[in-house]
């Protein structure tokens, strides 16, 4: 990526407005007026630009980014049309004063700690958004370019099959329209699973295609398992840490969430068995290949385990597969899969094509046994009669003409040529990896300092970080953060690590 330098000539100029917007590149597909308005907006927004400030000079600001006085001049008028700046003859541009905002949430001492007496209560008061699951999802869905988000859970789009995509797209649009045009059926598009059947089989997994209901993603699979097998009081178990956004999902829904500390070959079974016979649990979800955030993996043994404890004490494990395609496979790298030991008696088994395919797609899918499938088809149908049918045909498309297969081939040798420089660059800017992951996109580290404030920090540089904290069902302070090596490649990112992480 080619980068805006800051004119050497203009360093004074640059030290105060050099943090306006993140890093700044010609090759991105996006304007730099696009980059601009983007970036001075998300800090406008997330209360980092004070209300009533004074921006800078239209000349100030073009030489700090090296960009020039007509593309300061038009993302200026772009921000004052979408009600971020106003315009004062004759003084400038200034944020506008929001209605609510009293205070600057990027005041702060030297060293980034709170100001004495700014309290989380207060900051609620202010309207100042804390960092919460919500802040991190809103973020995500911003759309900011991908190099300055280190925090992501999605790999770059440049390297997915948009190509792919595309002639499924044009494949199923020539199909007959009154297709096209009418709902599909609650269980989902018999083709698709029927491929999905074959799927299945590779990892030896059992699953006739009345025993497999599709869904709008791995999000409703979850949501659709926690509504049919729980009522308000019941505990569900999580690995702990854990993809965050079921947290707030099952505890909308009245259950209890409870955390299971997870180690680097799967759950502490001991705190696993102890809890269990505790809380007496309806689930236990967990990602047995390729963890979300650390990328390990469950080991035959902890398998074994998981299923007699389960078994034992009458609970349904739920096990989510949605990094699936990124695992080179069993033959290669040592994976067990809970629903290939089990056969779908005890375990309902999730997945999907978000992570590899398209997200946009929102194609993901249950096996089950066929007594818990036909229950979820129906509670499917009650809550949104049938998922999309054209993007299950579109799913279908791909996977039936065989290049899926060669695309995560190519993305994980992606993944395997960057990942372990990445992790000896995290270490050599001060962050602890713990646990060094063969496959898959994420690693565990371990900053050495409260990756909330890090996180603060970072965005102030417009960088998405995903703070330890968020991971667990406790939601507290926490040194870990989760990192995709696919999104660490840009200097910038580096750059902050370098600087924040030495002067902690």
């Amino acid at each position: 990526m080619t980068s805006v330098a800051v004119a050497p000539s203009k360093a004074a100029k640059a030290a105060k407005t050099g943090a306006m917007v993140g890093l700044l590149s010609r090759e991105s597909g996006e304007t730099l007026i696009d980059q601009i308005v983007r970036s001075v907006a998300a800090r406008i927004d997330d209360r980092l630009l004070r209300g009533g400030a004074r921006m800078p000079s239209i000349r100030a600001f073009a030489a700090a980014h090296g960009v020039s006085a007509f593309t300061v001049v038009a993302s200026y008028d772009k921000l004052v049309a979408s009600g971020h700046l106003e315009s004062r003859r004759g003084a400038g541009f200034f944020v506008r004063e929001p209605a609510a905002l009293e205070m600057d949430l990027a005041q702060r001492r030297p060293g980034g700690r709170r100001r004495a007496g700014e309290s989380e209560r207060e900051r609620e008061r202010l309207g100042v958004q804390p960092i919460d699951v919500v802040w991190l999802v809103r973020n995500m869905f911003r759309q900011m370019p991908h190099g300055q988000t280190p925090g992501t859970g999605v790999l770059p789009p440049d390297w997915l099959d948009g190509a792919a995509i595309a002639n499924a797209l044009r494949s199923v649009s020539r199909q007959n329209a009154n297709l096209l045009v009418s709902y599909g059926v609650p269980q989902g598009f018999l083709p698709l699973r029927q491929q999905l059947q074959l799927k299945f089989a590779e990892l030896e997994i059992a699953a006739a295609p009345e025993q497999i209901v599709t869904t709008a993603g791995v999000t409703q699979a979850l949501d659709l398992v926690a509504r049919e097998f729980t009522r308000p009081g019941d505990t569900i178990f999580v690995d702990d840490p854990a993809w965050f956004l079921m947290f707030g999902s099952f505890a909308a829904l009245g259950a209890k969430v409870v955390g299971i500390p997870r180690l680097g070959d799967g759950p502490d079974i001991a705190q696993l068995a102890e809890l269990a016979a505790l809380h007496k649990p309806k689930l236990y979800i967990i990602n047995s290949v390729l963890h979300n955030p650390s990328s390990t993996s469950l080991s035959a043994a902890k398998a074994f385990q998981v299923l007699r404890l389960a078994e034992e004490h009458d609970f349904i494990i739920v096990e989510d597969d949605i990094y699936c395609d990124l695992h080179p496979g069993s033959a290669v790298q040592p994976a067990t899969r809970l629903a290939a030991l089990d056969q779908l008696q005890r375990v309902i088994y999730l997945g999907g094509f978000s992570k590899t395919m398209a997200a946009n797609l929102r194609v993901g899918f249950i096996a089950a046994s066929a007594e818990r499938a036909e229950r979820l088809a129906d509670r499917k149908m009650l809550t949104m009669l049938t998922t999309s049918d054209i993007g299950e045909r579109v799913v279908y498309k791909v996977l039936s003409e065989g290049s899926f297969r060669k695309h995560t081939d190519r993305v994980r040798a992606r993944l395997d040529a960057i990942r372990a420089k990445t992790i000896r660059q995290m270490e050599r800017v001060g962050l602890k990896v713990d646990v060094a992951p063969p496959a898959g996109m994420f690693v565990w580290a371990d900053a050495g300092c409260d990756t909330n404030v890090l996180t603060e920090r970072a965005m102030a540089h417009n960088l998405l970080l995903a703070p330890g904290s968020l991971f667990s069902p406790k939601q507290l302070p926490s040194t870990r953060m989760r990192l995709n090596v696919a999104a660490m490649q840009e200097p910038a990112v580096w750059r902050f690590f370098e600087r924040e992480l030495g002067r902690s």
